[in-house]
C-alpha cells in the first residue's frame, strides 16, 4: 500500500549475530529520513515487545549511536525465540499485536531474523490484510547459518565465516606445534545446514585447515568416523582435526549429540538443544585411541566475533535494512530482502530484490551435496569460491582504552511497559 503515513516498528529475533545491529542500523537511520514515516520505534526482545507494549522511541537516540550500531555485535534490542501459533488455531497474539498497532498507528513494520523469525513476519503479515488493517511488512533477513530459502547468503554468515576460518587457522598453528599425537574435535554451529562448519574449508584453502569436516547434509557414522581419525593419525604422526556440525545426524535422522548422551532439552520452538559434541567425540578417540584429545566448541563466539567482521558482511546488512525501508515505502509489502550474486563485471557485486515472505519462511537451504567431497569429509572448490567474497574487508568498531567502542542506546521508553 502506498502512500501510508504512520509510524514503524523494527524487531529482532532469534540468534545473535556481528551484523545484526546492522541492519538496524540501516532501518532506524532511513526510516528517520521519511516524510511518512511519523515515528520509530524499536521493539524490547523482539514480537514479545509488541505484545507487552514494551518498545523504544529510536528518534530519541543520539545519530552517533545510532550510526555505532554497524560495528556492535548481538541484538541491541534484545531478542527472542517466541512461535506465534497459527491464527487459526489462537489468534490472541495477533489481536493484541493489531490492538497495538492501531494504538500508535504502526503502519510499517520490519522484523530481523531467519527461518522461525521469517515465519512470525508472515503470520503477522497475513493476519493484518485478513482483518484489513493496512501495514506494510518487510522480513530483514538475519542468520549466521546462512539457510533462508531464496536468498544467495545471509547478514551474519560472511563474518561467521571469517571467524571460523581464523580461528580455525589458529588452531592448526597451535595444535599441530608438539611432536606427539593430538587429536582435535572443532564443533561448530549448524542444525540442519552446514554452511558454518564448510566455512572450515577457507582454512585450508589457505593450508592451515581441518584434516576432516563433516556436515549434516550427510549421515554420519561413528564407526565411519573413528576410522578416518585413525587413517588420518596413521598418515600425520597420530595427529588430526576433525570438524563437526553440531546438528550432524545418523542415517535415520537421530541427533548424534543425543546418540552419546542421554540430554534432550529443548528450545522455545520445540528443537532439540546442541552443544557438547565435540567433547564426546574427543572422549570417545581418547578411549579409543589413547591418544591425546581436545574438544573444542566455539559456541556463541562464532556469533558475535565482530572484532573479525567481514566489512562485506557489515555493509550488506546495513544496505538490507535500508532496502527494507525504502520498499515499504515505495508500497511493497509481505516481502522479504533477498541477495542476489552478481557477477557480470568478473567480480563480485550484490543486488537487492524483494521475494514473498512465505517463501522463505521454515524453509532451509543447505549446503548442495555435489559440494561435500572425498566420501562426505571435506568441501570443493566450489564453496570455497561462493565463500570467499563474503568475507573480505576489516570493519571494526573505533577503539577507547584500546577496547571497541560499541552503541550505548538511550533506550527511551516509547510504549507502555
Amino acid at each position: 500500500m502506498k502512500n501510508l503515513v504512520g509510524a514503524c516498528m523494527f524487531g529482532q529475533s532469534g540468534g545473535p549475530t556481528s551484523v545484526i545491529n546492522a541492519s538496524a542500523a540501516g532501518v532506524f537511520i532511513e526510516a528517520l529520513k521519511q516524510p511518512n514515516i511519523t515515528a520509530v520505534y524499536g521493539a524490547a526482545n523482539g514480537i514479545k515487545g509488541i505484545l507487552d507494549e514494551n518498545f523504544y522511541d529510536m528518534g530519541a537516540e543520539d545519530m552517533k549511536e545510532l550510526e555505532l550500531l554497524k560495528y556492535t555485535p548481538s541484538s541491541a534490542l534484545g531478542s527472542v525465540r517466541y512461535k506465534l501459533k497459527d491464527a487459526s488455531v489462537d489468534d490472541t497474539d495477533y489481536k493484541r499485536i493489531l490492538e497495538v498497532f492501531k494504538k500508535y498507528n504502526i503502519r510499517y513494520f520490519f522484523y530481523n531474523g531467519g527461518n522461525d523469525s521469517m515465519d512470525t513476519c508472515n503470520k503477522i503479515s497475513k493476519y493484518l490484510i485478513s482483518a484489513g488493517y493496512e501495514c506494510n511488512i518487510i522480513g530483514v533477513p538475519k542468520t549466521i547459518d546462512n539457510d533462508l530459502y531464496g536468498t544467495d547468503h545471509c547478514p551474519g554468515y560472511g563474518s561467521a565465516a571469517k571467524y571460523i576460518a581464523t580461528t580455525l587457522m589458529e588452531l592448526n598453528l597451535d595444535a599441530k606445534v608438539y611432536d606427539k599425537g593430538q587429536v582435535a574435535v572443532v564443533e561448530l554451529m549448524g542444525r540442519h545446514a552446514g554452511w558454518l562448519t564448510a566455512a572450515a574449508a577457507l582454512a585450508n584453502h589457505k593450508g592451515l585447515g581441518a584434516d576432516l569436516i563433516y556436515l549434516p547434509e550427510i549421515p554420519f557414522s561413528i564407526d565411519k568416523f573413528m576410522a578416518d581419525v585413525k587413517r588420518v593419525m596413521d598418515a600425520n604422526n597420530g595427529k588430526c582435526i576433525a570438524c563437526v556440525s553440531e546438528g550432524i545426524q545418523d542415517k535415520d535422522g537421530n541427533f548424534i549429540v543425543e546418540t552419546l548422551s542421554a540430554a534432550k532439552a529443548k528450545d522455545g520452538f520445540g528443537h532439540t538443544q546442541l552443544g557438547g559434541l565435540a567433547i564426546q567425540l574427543a572422549n570417545l578417540v581418547n578411549e579409543t585411541y589413547g591418544v591425546k584429545t581436545r574438544g573444542v566448541e566455539l559456541s556463541l563466539m562464532q556469533r558475535c566475533g565482530a572484532h573479525l567482521a567481514s566489512k562485506t558482511d557489515v555493509e550488506e546488512a546495513y544496505m538490507a535494512g535500508q532496502t527494507a525501508v525504502k520498499a515499504a515505502c515505495d508500497g511493497e509489502t509481505d516481502k522479504m530482502v533477498v541477495f542476489e550474486r552478481d557477477m557480470s563485471s568478473g567480480s563480485y557485486q550484490c543486488k537487492f530484490k524483494l521475494m514473498p515472505v512465505e517463501l522463505a519462511a521454515n524453509t532451509e537451504n543447505k549446503v548442495p551435496l555435489e559440494w561435500i567431497i572425498d566420501d562426505g569429509t571435506m568441501l570443493s572448490d566450489e564453496f570455497v569460491k561462493y565463500a570467499l567474497p563474503l568475507i573480505q574487508g576489516d570493519c571494526k568498531a573505533p577503539l577507547e582504552d584500546g577496547l571497541p567502542r560499541f552503541a550505548q542506546l538511550k533506550k527511551v521508553q516509547a510504549g507502555r511497559k
